[in-house]
Order: C-alpha cells, then structure tokens, then sequence
C-alpha cells in the first residue's frame, strides 16, 4: 500500500480530497490509489438520494448526515449538481449549503459536476464512492441532480435508494411511476407538514398495492425541522437487511476491447480525441499488454499482443486490428456464470482475475451473437 493510500485510511482529510480531485479528473495516480484502496471496500453502506429538483434533498441529506455522526458513523456525501456552462464546475454549491459540517472530521463532502453525464450521476460518481469506501467511511450518501423519468442510474450505484416526494406533485406520481418511482427502497414524502401529504401517501401506497411483493418504507419527514429523521434513518437500515428483495441490477457496459498491432501509435490517436489513459499494464497470464481510457461512463481497453504465441496476436493474424470484444459489468458475477451454464451457454474460462484487478469470465462467440463477450464482477454494493 502506498503511503498515501495509508494516510487516507488513518483519516487524513486532505489528502483525501486531493485523492477525490484525482480520481474526479481521471488522473492515473487516482486509479492507482481505488487499487491499493480495494481490499478495504465492501464496508460502507452506500445510500442514493434521489427525486424532483425542489424536494429538499440536501436538508435531508444533511439531516441523515447529523443523525449518523451522534450515532459514531462516519459519512461521506457526494452531492452530484449541475455543471457551469462557463467553467464545468458544480453550479449549485452542496458545500456551501453545510458549512455547518466544515470542523467535522466525520463528515467528507464533496460537490461534483454532471459535466454531461445523463442519469443524474457523474461519471466518477461510482469511482468516488469507491474512494469512500476504501477510505472507511461507514456511510457515502449520494445526492443526485433533481431527475425525471429517465434519470434513474442512481439504482445502478447505491444499495438502499430513498425517492424524495413533496406534496403538490398530485399526478405527477402516476406520471413519473415508469422512472424514479420503480427504484426506491424507500419513499420520503418531504415537506409532510404542508396540504397534500395524506394525498402523496395515498397515490404511493395505490401504486405499490399493483406492484406485489415487499412494498418499500414510507416516511415522512420535515427537514428544515429534523423531524422524521431518525425513522428515515431506520427505515434505510431496515433495508439493508433486505437483499433478497431488492430489485435486480442489470448488466452494464464496461468497455469494448479492441486489438492493436502497437499501444502507442493507438494511443496516440485516442488521444487526439481528447481521452486519456486511466490505466496501463501487461498481464502475463493473457500474454498482453493493456491501456484503459475512459470514454463517458464506458472505456476503450486497447490490447496489443506481448508474444508472438498471444490470442491476440493469432486474433491480428486472423483478422486484423479491430473489435476484440464487448465487456459487460454485472452485479454477481457467480450467478451470472450458473445462470449461462444451465443454458447451455459456452464459457470459456472459469472466473479469474484480470486486468486492474476485475474478476472476469468470456463467453464464446457462439453463444453471444458472434461477438466475445466478457462478463465483470461489478463493483458496486450489490
């Protein structure tokens, strides 16, 4: 372990947001720290707090925030806001709305950009929350951007989701059913002293009524005067001690895999685009040598061969530089395999760990359409 990575887990605060700014501006060092950070994730509990712009999210936020440290929890608080159309920044300013946490090692916020990123996330999101849970917070809470229908990648990120309502929505709760209102473990009717609450309570356990199975909290609350904390704080405990009844996270693109004769001419076009290499090694065991730039939410994974007997040098041989393959993240990885397996899928590897640490299986072409697929252990907290 670096001595960096070291001194963030002994609770350094600074080196922790330079180690954030890092990983935010996809800085090879910041890579290299989530690595030597990894064997310590899998501790934090990691909440997603999402809804219509206007609902008071960051009261809450703040509010579950005061709760866990009088409970000794540690959080951080990744407030995902819109970008400045003149300097990418965070426009909304989630650090200035809690400066009352500024003297509190306990609590880490940091304010990001979308920069364009569509679902309401940043594109670092995840890889911060990682950080945060490498670092050793207990909990990372993740304030989305105000979102509607389709903004939902939220559910692809925490464990336990709160969707934040007010009263005044009316049927904006039927509308918007399709999008926020199917990820929520938990609903927080804000603003509950206001007319129209009893209304949004009844339109949501309508709605829940049709869905079958475990319906989610309801819990209302009033953030400005803290009440109903405490129960929203239980009820997303409570829903951690639920995984066999949350939803099912679907797969998700992690990178295309292309072949190359050389990295560094490759390199250098990619590059030329504007992206920039995240990650660069050789693996012996696949004969290969890898460079990672990160396109979005995806990456390109560029492979060029390290020996003359390598599969992709015999792949370049066979068919020239090109689409290698299609690599897709998925939450269990184990079940994944059990499930191809009974179909009759054909697997050509049993699960291994390969490039920056992923553990991975490949699926013939034969059983994917033609095309090599990769499936990854995903590394959310599912």
């Amino acid at each position: 372990m670096t001595d960096w990575a070291r001194k963030i887990r002994d609770g350094d605060a600074r080196l922790l947001a330079r180690a954030a700014t890092a990983v935010e501006n996809r800085d090879p060092r910041g890579a290299e720290l989530l690595r030597d950070l990894a064997p310590f994730a899998g501790h934090a509990r990691i909440v997603g707090i999402t809804g219509p712009p206007g609902a008071g999210k960051s009261t809450l936020v703040d509010g579950l925030a005061l709760a866990l440290r009088q409970q000794g929890k540690t959080v951080a608080i990744l407030a995902v806001d819109p970008s400045s159309r003149a300097t990418g920044g965070a426009i909304l300013g989630d650090r200035i709305r809690m400066q009352q946490h500024h003297a509190d090692a306990g609590i880490f916020i940091r304010s990001m950009a979308t920069r364009g990123s569509l679902g309401g996330l940043a594109r670092a999101t995840r890889d911060l929350a990682r950080l945060m849970d490498g670092a050793g917070r207990d909990y990372v809470l993740i304030e989305t951007v105000g979102v509607g229908q389709d903004e939902v990648a939220i559910a692809g990120l925490a464990q336990v989701t709160v969707v934040v309502l007010v009263p005044g929505m009316g049927d904006d709760v039927q509308a918007i059913k399709a999008g926020i209102m199917e990820i929520a473990d938990v609903f927080a009717i804000n603003k509950a002293d206001q007319a129209g609450a009893d209304r949004v309570e009844r339109e949501l356990q309508a709605m829940l009524s049709l869905s079958g199975g475990i319906a989610p909290a309801i819990v209302r609350t009033i953030a400005t005067a803290g009440a109903g904390i405490a129960e929203l704080l239980a009820a997303i405990d409570r829903a951690f001690e639920k995984p066999a009844v949350r939803r099912t996270v679907a797969p998700s693109l992690d990178h295309l895999g292309i072949a190359v004769r050389a990295l560094d001419p490759a390199i250098a076009f990619y590059q030329a685009l504007g992206l920039t290499v995240e990650h660069r090694e050789s693996i012996a065991a696949e004969k290969v040598n890898v460079a990672m730039l990160p396109a979005g939410d995806s990456r390109i994974e560029l492979l060029e061969p390290s020996t003359p007997d390598s599969p992709i040098a015999k792949f370049l041989e066979k068919r020239g530089p090109g689409l290698h393959h299609v690599a897709l993240r998925v939450p269990d990885l184990n079940a994944a395999v059990e499930r191809l397996a009974a179909a009759g899928a054909r697997l050509l590897n049993a699960p291994r760990e390969g490039a920056a640490g992923h553990t991975y299986v490949f699926v013939h072409p034969a059983s994917a359409g033609g095309v090599l697929l990769e499936l990854i252990q995903s590394e959310d907290w599912h």
